[in-house]
C-alpha cells in the first residue's frame, strides 16, 4: 500500500512538473511577435485545437529562431526558421540566410573559373578592386568594352586582349577581374600560366596525356593566356603546342586573352624567333604571331610595381 502511495505521488510530482514546464513553454512562445503575427495572419485556417497540437513547432521555432540571432549553431547551421501551414497544422521550414546565399553564389561564380598553375585568390579579383590610374585607364576601359560586347552577343567573334607591359602593373589581376565578371553573368572562362604550362605539357609525353591536355584549352569557352614570353620556348611548344591552340581559336573565333612583359613586335623578334636551340625561325615566329594579333588586340599597361606595395 505504501509503495502504490509513493507511486501515485511520484506521478503526480512528474505531471505537475510536466504542465509547468507546459506553461512556461506556451507563455514564452506565444509571447514571440513573429508568433502572434503569424496565427493573426492566419486566424481563419487555425482554431484553438490546431494552435495547441502545433506548439512544440513553435516552440521549436522560437528557439531556433533564437539561437540563429545569436549566432549559436542550431538545428540547421546557415538556415533560419519559418513558420508555415502543413494541412491546417503549423509546422516549421528552414530557408538558407542571405549569408548563405551570398556564399553559394560566389561559390558559383568562382567555379566558372579555371586557373590554372596560378594562385587561387586570382578569382577573387574584381574590377572594384584595381586601382584606376592614367597609365592603366586605356586597359580597364577595352576590357569592359570587351565584356558589354561578349554579353550582348556571346556566340559572336570578340577579339581579345594582348595586355603587356612591365612586373607587377596588374596584367595578371585584370585577367583575374575580366573574368569574375564575366562569371557574373555566367560565363565560364580559363586562365593558365603559359611557362607553367609549357613544363607540364613536356611531361605529359611519357603519360600520354598530351592530346587531351591539349584538347582542352584549346577549345576553352574564353582562355586566357598569362605570361607568354616568360621562358625561352621550344620548337615543340611554339608550333606543336601554342600554334595548334591559337590555330582552332582562331578558326572557330573564340575569345583569346594573353599578358606579356613583351610587347607584340619583342614577343616575335626577340622571343618566338628564336628556339631554345639557337636556331633562327623568323617565318615560324611571324605565323604564331599573325594568329595572335587575328585573335587579340595590343594594349599597354604602364606603372609602378604593384607587388613592392
Amino acid at each position: 500500500m505504501k509503495s502504490l502511495k509513493n507511486q501515485l505521488g511520484k506521478m503526480m510530482d512528474a505531471n505537475k512538473m510536466n504542465q509547468t514546464y507546459q506553461d512556461i513553454m506556451k507563455n514564452q512562445v506565444f509571447k514571440d511577435p513573429d508568433v502572434k503575427k503569424f496565427i493573426a495572419d492566419n486566424k481563419d485556417a487555425l482554431d484553438k485545437t490546431a494552435i495547441e497540437r502545433s506548439a512544440s513547432k513553435l516552440y521549436e521555432f522560437v528557439s531556433e529562431k533564437k539561437k540563429t540571432e545569436k549566432s549559436d549553431e542550431g538545428l540547421a547551421p546557415g538556415y533560419v526558421p519559418k513558420l508555415i501551414l502543413n494541412n491546417h497544422r503549423i509546422d516549421v521550414t528552414y530557408e538558407p540566410t542571405p549569408e548563405l546565399v551570398n556564399k553559394r553564389e560566389e561559390e558559383k561564380i568562382k567555379s566558372r573559373i579555371q586557373s590554372v598553375f596560378l594562385p587561387k585568390d586570382l578569382k577573387n579579383a574584381s574590377f572594384e578592386s584595381f586601382e584606376v590610374t592614367k597609365k592603366r585607364q586605356v586597359a580597364l576601359e577595352k576590357a569592359m568594352t570587351f565584356i558589354e560586347s561578349y554579353i550582348n552577343n556571346p556566340k559572336g567573334f570578340h577579339k581579345g586582349l594582348y595586355l603587356h607591359g612591365a612586373f607587377g602593373v596588374g596584367k595578371t589581376y585584370l585577367l583575374g577581374a575580366i573574368a569574375h565578371e564575366l562569371s557574373e553573368q555566367g560565363y565560364s572562362s580559363t586562365i593558365v600560366h603559359f611557362p607553367t604550362f609549357a613544363v607540364e605539357m613536356k611531361n605529359s609525353i611519357g603519360k600520354n596525356t598530351t592530346e587531351d591536355k591539349l584538347d582542352s584549352f584549346k577549345r576553352a569557352k574564353l582562355l586566357m593566356i598569362d605570361d607568354i614570353g616568360a621562358d625561352s620556348m621550344s620548337s615543340w611548344i611554339r608550333d606543336d603546342v601554342l600554334g595548334i591552340i591559337l590555330q582552332y581559336r582562331m578558326q572557330e573565333e573564340l575569345p583569346t586573352f594573353f599578358t606579356s612583359n613583351f610587347n607584340m613586335n619583342q614577343l616575335e623578334k626577340e622571343h618566338l624567333t628564336t628556339s631554345q636551340r639557337g636556331e633562327n625561325e623568323p617565318l615560324k615566329a611571324k605565323r604564331i604571331m599573325e594568329r595572335i594579333r587575328f585573335l587579340a588586340e595590343e594594349v599597354e599597361i604602364s606603372g609602378e610595381n604593384r607587388r613592392h606595395k
